[in-house]
Parts: structure tokens; C-alpha cells; sequence
């Protein structure tokens, strides 16, 4: 179970830390052996960092392998609607939900040997189905698209080349940018490590109490 983690105090206040790695978890289980995010743990959690008098920050640690798209977007919703400084960072990987998560906090890092993974909505890889079927899902993807967007400095036009690009990944449609491209892309803020979120977050504390 996920739980937030308290990484220092200051006469501010505190820097709270919550992870979300592996597959985002929504109404489906996964299997026991697969390392999840249970997006109906980290929704409480979110609401009480805000909540709590005692917190300064939240920094979220992010290594995500997709997973459920409603999900992530609910904890993305949450986390853009916080007014407590939040900073993200980008460890490892950020695959398909990961990247408006990434972007929902008010700063975003990625460290320079992460990666981020680009695609459209598909369940296990294929959509298939009636147009309704389409329909819901070019639905879906529209509202990623758009988080996406307005919480970052991409472009719309250059998101979606990512999205719909045939020549990056093998028998897949997307694409893999890492570090120096996404921050080059306006999709990240800025290259960095956890000293450098953590900077940030206490510099946002001092701030709002001067």
C-alpha cells in the first residue's frame, strides 16, 4: 500500500513524498506478483497533503508502466487542483499515464536518463470494435491530449506527432523521448535530481511564509 513518506521538516513545515510506480490500478486488480499504484489509496492521500496544516510540499516520484487511464486521470485532476507547491520527477520511465501525471504538479523534473513513452489509447495494444467503441476512446484520448497541453509547454501539434509516430517504436505507434528532448519539447520543465526537487519545493515553503 502506498503512503506518504516524510523526507525533512523546516520551520515551514514539512516536504511529504508519495510515489506512484509501476501499473496505475483502477477498478481491475492485476496480478498479486505485479508491482501496482492503487489509485483508491493515492486519491486520500493527495486530499489529506492538501489538507494537513503541517505539510509544505508534496514531491512525487514517478516510474510509471501505464495502466488505467480514468485512474491516472483522477489522480492527475487531483493533483493539478492542489495550491500547495507540488514538484514532480521523472525516474526511470513515465509510459503513457505517467505523462499527464508528470505534468499535473506545478513543477515538473525528469531526471537525464529517464524516459518518456508517448501513445494513443488502446486496450492490449489493438482497439477493435464498433464506432462506438471508437468513439469512446478518441473521447478519452482527447482529454489526455488536452491535460496534457494546458499543464505543460508542448504544443498540441508536436504532442500528437508524438502520439501517432510509426517509426519509433517497433509493431507499436508512439513515441520515446528522453530527458534533454522533453524538456526541449516543453513537456518537462527542466532536467533534475532529487536535490534539485527538493530545492524547489522548499524555496516555494519560504516563499509562501515570508
Amino acid at each position: 500500500m502506498d503512503e506518504i513518506k516524510e523526507l525533512g521538516s523546516s520551520s515551514q513545515g514539512s516536504i511529504h513524498c508519495l510515489t506512484i510506480v509501476g501499473q496505475i490500478e483502477g477498478h481491475q486488480l492485476l496480478p498479486e506478483d505485479a508491482k501496482t499504484t492503487k489509485y483508491e489509496h493515492i486519491l486520500p492521500l493527495i486530499a489529506a497533503v492538501e489538507e494537513s496544516p503541517e505539510i509544505e510540499g508534496l514531491l512525487i516520484l514517478l516510474n510509471t508502466m501505464g495502466g488505467d487511464v480514468e485512474a491516472g486521470l483522477a489522480m492527475a485532476e487531483l493533483i493539478a487542483g492542489m495550491k500547495k507547491p507540488t514538484v514532480s520527477l521523472v525516474l526511470g520511465g513515465g509510459h503513457s499515464i505517467g505523462v499527464p501525471l508528470a505534468v499535473a504538479a506545478k513543477r515538473s523534473l525528469i531526471a537525464p536518463s529517464a524516459a518518456m513513452t508517448i501513445h494513443p489509447v488502446r486496450v492490449n495494444g489493438v482497439v477493435i470494435g464498433v464506432p462506438q467503441t471508437y468513439n469512446y476512446f478518441s473521447r478519452i484520448q482527447e482529454r489526455i491530449v488536452s491535460f496534457v497541453t494546458e499543464h505543460s509547454n508542448i504544443s498540441r501539434e508536436d504532442y500528437l506527432r508524438l502520439m501517432t509516430n510509426t517509426d519509433e517504436l517497433a509493431n507499436d505507434v508512439g513515441s520515446v523521448i528522453y530527458g534533454r528532448e522533453a524538456v526541449a519539447l516543453g513537456l518537462i520543465d527542466c532536467l533534475g535530481t532529487l536535490s534539485d526537487a527538493l530545492d524547489w519545493l522548499h524555496r516555494q515553503g519560504r516563499d509562501i511564509n515570508l
